[in-house]
């Protein structure tokens, strides 16, 4: 589908707000681009929903700018921001119907009731609710109560959608379901949408573009497969999904076509790693390794050759096997040194007639190429 671009493009210059000696915001800068689905991510207290609320007009910044196409908005109420916000909470009239919940902001601009009519029923259709629409809201589910705050948020045609953890009060599967939803809905609408949020699995799903947040700073933007497969820091590193992280000291780093062949001493595998970067590190850097557990192979049988790629192999015993269906999860004590822990995900893609074939306190080796790791160069965030 060709997306339409209705939205704003979103300028934060230099944002920073404190709360007593509570430093929320720490000189944020972030550019979201027109028609962007563009996620704020990060855990609880991060300061997202502070810069969500500051660029709704419901908080105003100690210093920095907020600009809409280049327009200074900080002055403006909210109302007259060209935004409006879909709340956790839902914020709907209990004793009004749907169709009255979302045709109140007509209302209140004294539109004509033909108008009202048509843009209301538009807009229930849009949210896929028409069967539901003389419904009041104690009749709905978690997931219709949203999509009637969404629609009544939309009706107002805003040219920025702000969404603060829209889905977190619903269960996984309906929040899943919703999100993607969620997602058509802003493919159809093509207005920005900035979504707030602390599951890392909705972000990914449904971004453009993220910014990862931690103690009122942005520690990384980027789309879902770079915050992933290359994070900057150690907090993205470790927030994101699950992985294997190790502090490391570059021995060598040569040339080999387009990438480098770096040597790393692991000192908590108590030996060296080696792993593809696409810039030299300087011999003695003290950086990170990390690899995830999706990436790590685990056999009951020496591992094969990974044709001519080079391979980082090491035996162990499965300390704990987690059963999930689709995939388990194995963490292995590794022999050697101190007896680190690995963890290894392996996708079951055929019918387990008898049952996963690695179990509990079997040997097994684990292995990954050099190409499945990654090298972290800030340490400090």
């Amino acid at each position: 589908m060709q997306r339409k671009l209705n939205g704003v493009e979103v300028t934060i210059k230099n944002v920073s707000r404190t709360y007593g000696d509570f430093k929320a915001l720490d000189d944020v800068s972030i550019q979201i681009h027109q028609g962007e689905f563009f996620s704020l991510l990060g855990p609880s207290g991060c300061g997202k929903t502070t810069l969500l609320r500051i660029l709704a007009g419901f908080d105003f910044p100690d210093n920095g700018e907020v600009l809409f196409d280049g327009k200074d908005v900080l002055p403006l109420a909210p109302n007259q921001r060209q935004s409006n916000t879909v709340f956790q909470t839902y914020a709907l009239f209990p004793h009004l119907s749907v169709y009255e919940n979302i045709a109140f902001p007509l209302r209140l601009k004294k539109i004509g009731h033909n108008q009202i009519d048509k843009q209301v029923r538009e807009y229930v259709h849009l949210v896929q609710l028409d069967q539901h629409i003389d419904k009041k809201p104690s009749m709905l589910s978690g997931g219709q109560k949203q999509r009637v705050a969404i629609a009544r948020a939309l009706i107002n045609q805003p040219r920025v959608l702000l969404l603060d953890e829209p889905l977190s009060a619903l269960d996984a599967k309906l929040r899943q379901s919703l999100l993607i939803d969620l997602d058509n809905l802003h493919d159809q609408v093509g207005i920005t949408f900035i979504y707030v949020t602390h599951d890392q699995s909705e972000a990914l799903s449904v971004s453009d573009r993220i910014a990862v947040m931690n103690q009122g700073r942005v520690l990384q933007i980027g789309n879902p497969y770079e915050i992933y497969e290359a994070p900057s820091t150690r907090f993205v590193a470790r927030f994101i999904g699950e992985t294997n992280y190790f502090d490391c000291t570059v021995l060598s780093c040569e040339k080999e076509g387009d990438e480098y062949m770096c040597t790393v001493d692991v000192p908590d595998l108590a030996t060296q790693v080696k792993v593809t970067d696409y810039d030299s590190q300087p011999v003695g850097s003290h950086l990170a390794f990390t690899v995830r557990p999706e990436k790590v192979r685990i056999t009951s049988e020496p591992p094969e050759t990974h044709s001519g790629k080079t391979v980082n192999s090491f035996q162990g015993m499965v300390e704990e096997p987690v059963y999930s269906g689709f995939q388990s999860k194995f963490f292995v004590r590794l022999d050697i040194g101190e007896h680190p822990m690995i963890k290894v995900f392996k996708q079951h893609t055929a019918f387990l007639d008898d049952g996963p074939e690695i179990e509990w306190k079997d040997h097994v080796y684990v292995n990954w190429t050099a190409a499945d790791g990654y090298l972290i160069k800030d340490l400090d965030k």
